[in-house]
């Protein structure tokens, strides 16, 4: 699966099994990809090696938060029903053009 933003392609990887929803992006350098947690609404940056954008979508793909250049060590939660919100972990500075009320169309 795909996204488009800031004229780049990013990879994504849907976060579907309890190994990767536990692992995530951590230890991870040099991001150049997605993860996408189905059902979730709240992340943690702990064992980050780098900063990370966030962007929260409701059960329609719909942004309902953000945060740019998380900075390691944060604990980020929505205030959205954990089984219609999903969080969309980027390389930082990667969704500056992206903005809340915006629907996200995934791309296979």
């Amino acid at each position: 699966m795909y996204l488009k933003t800031n004229k780049q392609k990013y990879n994504i990887i849907i976060a579907n099994s309890f190994s990767k929803r536990l692992k995530g992006l951590m230890g991870k350098k040099n991001i150049n990809y997605g993860m996408l947690f189905p059902k979730c609404n709240s992340i943690h940056t702990y064992f980050m090696k780098v900063n990370i954008d966030i962007v929260g979508l409701d059960e329609n793909n719909e942004v309902i938060y953000k945060y740019e250049n998380l900075d390691k060590n944060r604990i980020i939660k929505i205030k959205y029903d954990s089984k219609k919100t999903s969080i969309l972990e980027m390389p930082a500075n990667s969704t500056k053009k992206i903005k809340i009320g915006t629907i996200l169309l995934f791309e296979e």
